[in-house]
C-alpha cells in the first residue's frame, strides 16, 4: 500500500474515499459537505467510537468515523477505529483512503492510523486458488493509497508509522507460512536476504555442525529429531551515531513443534506452526529498526528448528549440557523452547549483548494467567522492564508483569542434572519457564516475553480473529529500541 501525507485538508487529496473522525459532545469539524453534516445532527452518524456511517456528496464517499470522547482517545484507539474504517471502505471498493486527522490530535495519533490500516489490511492468501464461477464473492480487495491529511503534516511519522507496520505484516507471513515452507533454513535465507537490502544489517547463520562445535547441547538435542538442519541466526546492526549499551533480543523460532517424544495431542496441533512467532518478531523488529535508522547497537540471535520425534529424537530423562556448562535434564521434549533459548541466550551474551530481551511462545500456562490481551514479563532488572511495559503501552503490545523468586528456582533443580526443563508438580508454569531461562543469563539485565497468547488469536480489529498470526512484539521492540536512543 502507497502511504503519504499531505499538509491541508482531505477535501484537497484526490482520494475517492474520505474518512473523517467525530468525537462525543463536540462539533463536526469545519468544512464538511451537507451530506455529512446531516447525518451527524439526524444521529445516524453515531460518535461513539468504532461507530460507521456513510455519505456520499458528488462522486466521493464520506466515512463518518465516531471516536468516542477526546479525553479517552489514544494511539491503540486510533489503530482500532482506523482499522475498522479501512474494512468498510474495502467492502464499498474503494481504491484510495484519506483520513482527515482528528483536529488537535498529533503525531502518535497520526501514527496509530497508519498502522491500523496497514495491519487491518493485511491478508495471507498466497496459497489460495481463484474462486470463479456463479454466485462467487470476491474478498474485500486491498487498499491501494491510504493519505493521511493533517494541518502538521506528519509526514515522519507517517513514514516510520509505516515501516513498522510493514515489518508487523512480514512477520505475521513468517508466522503463517506452513513448515513444509518455512524450515529453520529458509528462516535463515529470509534474514540473510533482509540484510543484503537494508543497510547497516549484517547476518550470520550456523548450522548443525558448528552448533555442536560450540557446545551447544540443549539446542542440538532439540534439532536432533529433525531431518531439517537446525540455523542459529546471529543478527548484527549499528545505526549511524550510535550510543548506549548494546540491545539483546533473542527469539524462539520452532518451526514446528510436534512435542517430539512427548508427542503433543492431534487436535489443533496444526498451530504448531506459529512456534516460531518470537524469532519472525524479532527478525523483523530488526529489520525495522534499521530502515528507521535508530542511532542504537543491537545484537540479535534466533534459534531456528523443528522439534520431532525420531529414531534420533531426544528421549525424556536424557541428560543435555548447555554451552555455559550446566546440565539439564529433559524430563518433557515438548517444554523445548526454553532449551533453545538457554544457548541462544548464552550465544547473545558471548556477542556483546549490554542486556537481554527474549520472545518466545513458551508455555501454554500464560494463556491460563492471561488470556489473549496481555504478554507475560519477568525480568531480573526493575528498569528493563519498566522499559518494556512503556514500549507495551506506546505500540499497544500490552504486557503484565510476573513475578520471580527464589523458591521458583529450587522448583527447576534437577534430580540428576543441574536443572529439570519440565518440573512435574504443574504449579506456576509461565513462571518456571522463565526461570529456567535465568539460569542462563549471568549477570545481564534480562526481561523474557512469553507471547504464547498473543502471537495468534489476539482478537483485536486491527488483527483479525480466529487463527490470524499477529507479529506480535514486533511494535514493542521497535519502541523498545527507540527508548535507548539518545
Amino acid at each position: 500500500m502507497d502511504v503519504s501525507s499531505i499538509a491541508g485538508r482531505a477535501a484537497d487529496s484526490d482520494a475517492d474515499t474520505i474518512a473523517v473522525g467525530a468525537f462525543q459532545g463536540e462539533d463536526p469539524p469545519a468544512g464538511l459537505p451537507d451530506e455529512v453534516l446531516e447525518l451527524l445532527a439526524s444521529g445516524e452518524a453515531r460518535r461513539s467510537r468504532g461507530a460507521l456511517a456513510l455519505a456520499h456528496s458528488g462522486a466521493r464517499r464520506w466515512l463518518i468515523v465516531g471516536l468516542g470522547t477526546r479525553e479517552d482517545f489514544s494511539a491503540e484507539r486510533a489503530r482500532v477505529v482506523a482499522a475498522t474504517a479501512g474494512a468498510r471502505a474495502r467492502e464499498i471498493s474503494a481504491s484510495t483512503l484519506c483520513w482527515e486527522l482528528p483536529q488537535g490530535a498529533g503525531a502518535e495519533i497520526a501514527a496509530g492510523i497508519v498502522e491500523g490500516t496497514l495491519l487491518g489490511d493485511y491478508r495471507f492468501d498466497i496459497h489460495r486458488t481463484a474462486v470463479e464461477g456463479p454466485g462467487a464473492e470476491a474478498a474485500p480487495k486491498h487498499l491501494q493509497r491510504l493519505i493521511l491529511a493533517a494541518s502538521g503534516g506528519h509526514e515522519q511519522a507517517v513514514q516510520d508509522a509505516r515501516i513498522v507496520a510493514e515489518a508487523a505484516n512480514r512477520a505475521r507471513d513468517l508466522q503463517n507460512r506452513p513448515a513444509n515452507d518455512l524450515t529453520p533454513t529458509e528462516l535463515g535465507v529470509h534474514a540473510i536476504h533482509l540484510a543484503g537490502d537494508i543497510p547497516g544489517m549484517e547476518v550470520n547463520v550456523a548450522g548443525r555442525q558448528e552448533i555442536l562445535a560450540a557446545g551447544m547441547g540443549a539446542f542440538a538435542a532439540v534439532a536432533q529429531g529433525s531431518e531439517q538442519e537446525p540455523a542459529l541466526i546471529t543478527i548484527r546492526y549499528e545505526g549511524p551515531g550510535a550510543s548506549g549499551p548494546t540491545l539483546g533480543f533473542v527469539g524462539k523460532a520452532v518451526t514446528f513443534d510436534s512435542g517430539g517424544i512427548s508427542l503433543k495431542p492431534g487436535a489443533k496441533m496444526s498451530e504448531m506452526k506459529f512456534d516460531m512467532s518470537g524469532g519472525a518478531a524479532v527478525i523483523e523488529a530488526v529489520a525495522a529498526i534499521a530502515r528507521l535508522q535508530l542511532p542504537v547497537r543491537l545484537v540479535a540471535v534466533v534459534g531456528a528448528t523443528e522439534n520431532l520425534p525420531s529414531g534420533r529424537a531426544a528421549k525424556p530423562g536424557d541428560i543435555v549440557t548447555a554451552s555455559n556448562g550446566k546440565t539439564i535434564e529433559i524430563n518433557n521434549t515438548d517444554a523445548e523452547g526454553r532449551l533453545v533459548l538457554a544457548d541462544c541466550l548464552c550465544h547473545a551474551i558471548g556477542q556483546g549483548a549490554d542486556l537481554l530481551v527474549d520472545l518466545a511462545t513458551l508455555t501454554g500456562a500464560v494463556i491460563t494467567a492471561l488470556g489473549n490481551t496481555y504478554a507475560g514479563l519477568l525480568s531480573d532488572d526493575d528498569e528493563l522492564a519498566e522499559r518494556i511495559a512503556w514500549a507495551g503501552e506506546r505500540s499497544g503490545e500490552i504486557v503484565w508483569r510476573l513475578p520471580l523468586h527464589e523458591e521458583y528456582t529450587e522448583m527447576i533443580k534437577g534430580r540428576y542434572a543441574d536443572l529439570d526443563n519440565a518440573p512435574e508438580a504443574r504449579k506456576a508454569g509461565t513462571i518456571l519457564g522463565a526461570s529456567f531461562l535465568a539460569e542462563f543469563t549471568g549477570e545481564t539485565p534480562w526481561a523474557h516475553l512469553d507471547i504464547a497468547g498473543t502471537a495468534w488469536e489476539l482478537n483485536r480489529a486491527y488483527v483479525g480473529s480466529g487463527s490470524a498470526a499477529s507479529g506480535f512484539g514486533v511494535r514493542l521492540l521497535v519502541e523498545l529500541a527507540r527508548s535507548y536512543c539518545a
